[in-house]
């Protein structure tokens, strides 16, 4: 309590403080106004007196009205002043400012709702400038007394055009301000009239109509139904959306009743608008729509039962899940995951324990979705089914259902499972109980043990698993079967751990690439390490240290050189340095200085690049692409053009991204280790290139 006494009276304080500061700050910005100060000082100045001026602003702020340039911000102060002073300063320049300073004057009278201003604003409805009888015609409209509205209706059958439509819109906008709601005897009439407009514009009429149906309440029935059955589409849609603004059961019974001798394109109009009522009577009438031939229409009553729908209607979607297209049984599978009542879950449990074929299928992918775990006794016998596809989709059941603490008897299965649909579904639900298990790293420990018992084909597949849950037990696990004597094992372990998702896995692969004597092997764990310092988040100095440890340890200059892409991509003084440091090497020097002459040179031009390119010790040659190919096997594309539009006159091409797949215009193998072959004439003398995927475009001295 006292802490909010604390608040209260600080607020006030607060309060008193800004309130005994307005007025010497509203005396500064007029001072401002007054003076020589800029256009954009004083468009400044009038925004702030937007917050703090007074009936004191009012002479200064009416003066700048006629300013081109200040007209705009100085309306924007006057309309908050709430002293009438604002709306006789506003009606005297009306007479005064032209142009657009004249029609902005005429729309703060209107923001302002100065009702002294309708007679005025009348006469401007004949204006020969069109601008300014349609702004007028608006303004009319913000003021919404009976005087504008009658002036309005006036003139209503001598305008047309760009006219009629303003006056229509004007219209509009006092019917909506006669009364609340727009829903009075005076509203109603003007509704009728723009209804009964034989040229107004279609939207006029569509508003015109809401607006006479809701005016009239329940009342408004007739001409509800009577635009639903029209022939006029747009007006049976304004109807339905006036139909959703209307409470009662009467609005709700019309609907219904008007929904069964609809036309499927009316009743896609009713069926959300009763969704959206949420009454008893809307479910029966969805239900039966659900019957309907036209396809559109039976998807559509499908996906309003996810709203709308209960457990009454488990059996009309389960048939449509099972029998109905894949559309079909896709909006019918989203409903009955949707529906919220516990009974649901007690039918699928039910129906599952009897179904067969197809339909058990789609019980089992519904209790998947549901999480239902009552079904788990019945997933655990449909696991052993005969049909090998009831097998894999009880197994993706149980991954989504099953408990963390019967993970066991899960990875018992592994040595069992065959069929490749049942191992790679297996697979799956291991990992996902694992994942949703609140202790992971026992979860890991439970399926790094089984790799003791396990076959070899099984042994890789667990460390498969172990790359998904991931944590220091399965990567303890997976780097100790790195290390063992088998050599399938630690092939496949080699692997995992170069395609690990998380940084710590990089000490691992190190030691294990200074540890291997096998070559192959060691090129698989520092392009692992490799890879985690290119792709994964971390500290700069992280990452740094990482790519002089490739730069120290690598034994092979290609493994080395993809160090300097990833400088590139990640470019600050620190990776500057060690693309310094990597131009000593020999094998690196020249395309080291070319990555250092990239760093240096972001963002410079032609002339600048060049300059750079020249320090570093690099001469301007003459360049000719003659082909370029990139891609995989016979999946290649001709990237010829592509590749002459970036080079230059030096052996490097930069790209616009370090992603072949984005500078190139796409990905022609998808998932496949790609190259990119060129063939080129430098100075006269023709060579040819191939380059590993994002590899740095350096195109060879032809000897």
């Amino acid at each position: 309590m006292r802490k909010t006494y604390e608040c209260l009276l600080l607020a006030t304080v607060l309060l008193l403080a800004i309130a005994a500061r307005a007025p010497a700050q509203e005396s500064e910005l007029l001072a401002v106004l007054r003076s020589d100060a800029t256009v954009q000082e004083k468009s400044a100045a009038c925004r702030q007196l937007a917050r703090v001026a007074t009936k004191e602003a009012v002479p200064t702020l009416a003066a700048l009205l006629g300013d081109e340039k200040l007209s705009h911000m100085a309306r924007y102060a006057l309309e908050t002043i709430r002293d009438p002073s604002a709306d006789d300063a506003l009606r005297e320049a009306l007479g005064k400012v032209q142009g657009r300073p004249r029609l902005g004057v005429i729309g703060s009278l209107g923001v302002r709702r100065d009702v002294k201003a309708v007679a005025v604003l009348a006469g401007l409805l004949e204006d020969p400038d069109t601008d300014t009888a349609q702004a007028a015609a608006r303004a009319l409209g913000c003021i919404g007394n009976a005087e504008a509205a009658k002036a309005l209706t006036d003139v209503l059958p001598e305008t047309s055009g760009a006219n009629r439509l303003a006056v229509c819109e004007g219209l509009l906008r006092g019917a909506e301000a006669l009364t609340p709601g727009g829903r009075g005897d005076s509203s109603r009439a003007i509704y009728d009239a723009l209804r009964a407009l034989p040229d107004a514009p279609q939207h006029v009429r569509a508003a015109a109509l809401r607006g006479a149906i809701l005016c009239r309440g329940k009342d408004g029935v007739p001409l509800l139904l009577e635009a639903i059955q029209g022939p006029d589409y747009a007006l049976a849609a304004a109807a339905v959306r006036s139909a959703m603004e209307l409470p009662g059961a009467e609005i709700t019974d019309a609907l219904v009743a008007a929904l069964p001798t609809a036309s499927p394109e009316r009743q896609g109009l009713l069926i959300p608008a009763l969704a959206n009522r949420g009454e008893p009577q809307v479910l029966p009438a969805v239900l039966q729509a659900l019957q309907s031939s036209e396809g559109e229409l039976r998807i559509l009553a499908l996906r309003t039962l996810k709203r709308v729908g209960n457990a009454s209607c488990v059996p009309a979607l389960l048939e449509a899940a099972v029998g109905g297209s894949a559309e079909v049984s896709q909006a019918a599978m989203e409903s009955l995951e949707n529906l919220q009542e516990k009974a649901v879950d007690d039918q699928v449990v039910m129906r599952l324990a009897q179904a067969q074929g197809r339909t058990r299928i789609v019980l089992i992918d519904l209790a998947m979705r549901r999480r239902t775990t009552a079904a788990v006794p019945a997933l655990w016998r449909a696991a052993d089914d005969a049909e090998p596809a009831v097998r894999a989709a009880a197994l993706a059941g149980l991954g989504a259902v099953l408990d963390p603490a019967d993970l066991p008897k899960l990875i018992a299965r592994l040595a069992v499972a065959k069929e490749d649909s049942e191992v790679k579904a297996l697979d799956k639900a291991v990992c996902d109980v694992c994942l949703r298990s609140p202790d992971r790293e026992a979860a890991a420990a439970q399926l790094a043990a089984a790799q003791s018992t396990a076959s070899g084909p099984v042994k890789v597949r667990i460390f498969e698993s172990l790359k998904v849950v991931g944590g220091t037990t399965s990567l303890k696990a997976v780097a100790q079967a790195a290390r063992s004597s088998d050599e399938v094992l630690r092939d496949a372990a080699f692997r995992v751990l170069g395609e690990w998702n998380s940084v710590d896995a990089a000490p691992v692969l190190l030691e294990l690439h200074k540890a291997a004597s096998d070559e192959r092997l060691k090129v698989r764990a520092i392009r692992g390490y490799i890879r985690i310092a290119r792709q994964f988040d971390m500290p700069a100095d992280l990452r740094a240290a990482m790519c002089r440890t490739i730069l120290e340890t690598a034994d092979r200059s290609a493994d080395r050189r993809l160090v300097l892409e990833i400088l590139l991509r990640y470019p600050d003084d620190q990776m500057k340095a060690i693309a310094l440091e990597a131009a000593e090497d020999p094998e690196l020097k020249e395309e080291a200085m070319f990555v250092v002459v990239a760093m240096s040179s972001k963002g410079a031009n032609r002339a600048e690049l060049g300059r750079a390119m020249a320090q570093a010790g690099h001469k301007p040659v003459q360049l000719e692409i003659i082909k370029a190919e990139y891609g995989a096997g016979d999946k290649i594309k001709d990237v010829t053009a592509v590749l002459r539009q970036y080079a230059k006159n030096y052996r490097i091409i930069f790209l616009p991204s370090a992603s072949y797949n984005e500078s190139l215009g796409g990905d022609p193998a998808p998932g496949i280790a790609k190259q990119l072959k060129i063939q080129y004439r430098i100075d006269g003398k023709e060579g040819e290139v191939s380059l590993p995927e994002n590899a740095w475009v350096v195109l060879p001295l032809p000897k």
